[in-house]
């Protein structure tokens, strides 16, 4: 079977990514936190599947979608979404793409979504982020693409 790239969203009230005391992404009021993770057989055409989807999920406020009332996402790389600890007390990361295949693919995310219209914060790929999020409900959603 193939792997399918995963995102996790959720539904904020505001978000913001932080590195090295840097505020490098944030958004205000209610849109989508998304963390977005990439495996070895993934593609821009699931990327853009991605980016589809967020713009369109009906999981904001009375069932709409970022599309409907222009709501912001934060978009962060999370290549821990592909960690394994089905044996052992440690983790595998075997599953998740390596940098150099992963970036591309969550760069073409945010540049499909801002391609739709979307506003979208990004976090910084391969850095120490610190996540921050008021989560609206709370609301969290699994896709896999």
């Amino acid at each position: 079977m193939m792997g399918r790239m995963r995102a996790v969203v959720q539904r904020v009230d505001g978000a913001s990514v932080v590195v090295e005391g840097e505020t490098v992404g944030k958004i205000t009021g209610e849109g989508l936190c998304v963390l977005v993770g990439v495996t070895h057989d993934d593609t821009e055409e699931k990327a853009a599947q991605l980016a589809r989807k967020l713009w369109s999920l009906r999981i904001l406020r009375e069932e709409r979608s970022c599309s409907d009332v222009d709501a912001p996402l934060l978009v962060i790389s999370q290549f821990t979404l592909y960690g394994d600890a089905r044996k052992g007390r440690r983790p595998t990361w075997n599953a998740a793409a390596p940098g150099p295949v992963a970036e591309p693919l969550v760069d073409e995310v945010v540049a499909r979504l801002r391609a739709l219209g979307a506003t979208v914060e990004t976090g910084r790929f391969g850095a120490e982020m610190r996540v921050s999020l008021a989560n609206d409900g709370p609301f969290t959603v699994l896709l896999e693409i």
